[in-house]
């Protein structure tokens, strides 16, 4: 089915008939698997344009690592990492840019300096300003569950409703459409290879929700527990993940190896097509 995602700036994406790739551009030091590639502007452009180039429809940049143990810093850092990429991005091309963080006044800087989507990992419950910055602006917004620092529901899709139905309530009295919102399971969120596999397993259940899903299982610790190996490895298992996830239901998938998965997506949509053709 496809539908329409509505963006900032009066920008959209077509969601449904084909996936569509987020690649992901840390401009930090500390990435658990790119941290400091991307680090100064113009190795975020290159980064950038090698990834539009490889078939990216949506560039998310992010100035704090979300890795488990990660230090924290200031918004005014994370700010003076993310902002003149956007810019640049802004004047360089035409690409979706999304901003990875979780507060408000970062993304509110963001979406000003050109940003379409806000790709919150706390879904808009720990700064929930987030939500009412997207209704102000019309941005995009990628709600996530979590289960850090919280008490958790021991059944994964269980849990997943509790939480996202909390976001979603709090996004609906802010005054966001729905179709602004893409929701995201969070794979790797505090949850361990068990779960995140029972996770992948019954991820269709999710469908229930009505929403399309962004999921980003792209070189977790999951898949490296599964997969072993370098980081050629952690890639393939990317890809595969993400080809499993696309015949379940997902929509975009957010990676660090774009042409690997845009293979493997390739595929998943063909039999996708195969089996609509067929009813």
């Amino acid at each position: 089915m496809q539908r329409e995602w509505k963006l900032a700036h009066g920008r959209s994406l077509t969601l449904g008939d084909r996936a569509l790739i987020m690649g992901v551009l840390n401009v930090t030091p500390d990435s658990f698997s790119d941290g400091g590639v991307h680090y100064s502007l113009d190795q975020a452009l290159e980064g950038a344009r090698e990834m539009i180039a490889e078939g990216a429809s949506i560039i998310d940049v992010g100035g704090e690592s979300t890795r488990p143990g990660a230090t924290r810093v200031e918004p005014e850092v994370e700010q003076s990492r993310i902002l003149p990429v956007i810019e640049a991005l802004v004047k360089e091309t035409d690409i979706i840019i999304s901003v990875d963080t979780y507060r408000e006044e970062t993304a509110r800087l963001a979406v000003a300096a050109g940003a379409h989507i806000v790709n919150d990992v706390w879904g808009v419950q720990r700064e929930p300003a987030i939500a009412d910055l997207a209704a102000e602006t019309g941005a995009g917004l990628v709600i996530m569950h979590t289960g850090r620092e919280r008490e958790r529901d021991p059944d994964v899709i269980v849990d997943q409703f509790a939480f996202l139905n909390r976001s979603l309530e709090i996004a609906k009295v802010a005054g966001v459409s729905r179709d602004q919102i893409v929701l995201d399971p969070g794979f790797g969120f505090a949850k361990d290879t068990a779960e995140n596999i029972a996770l992948m397993d019954r991820f269709s259940e999710l469908s229930a929700f009505g929403y399309p899903f962004l999921v980003g299982t792209s070189r977790k610790r999951f898949l490296r527990a599964t997969s072993g190996g370098e980081q050629q490895e952690w890639d393939v298992a990317t890809s595969a993940s993400s080809a499993i996830l696309r015949i379940a239901g997902a929509d975009i998938f957010r990676v660090h190896n774009v042409a690997m998965s845009q293979s493997a997506l390739a595929l998943a949509d063909a039999v996708l097509k195969s089996r609509r053709e067929r009813k």
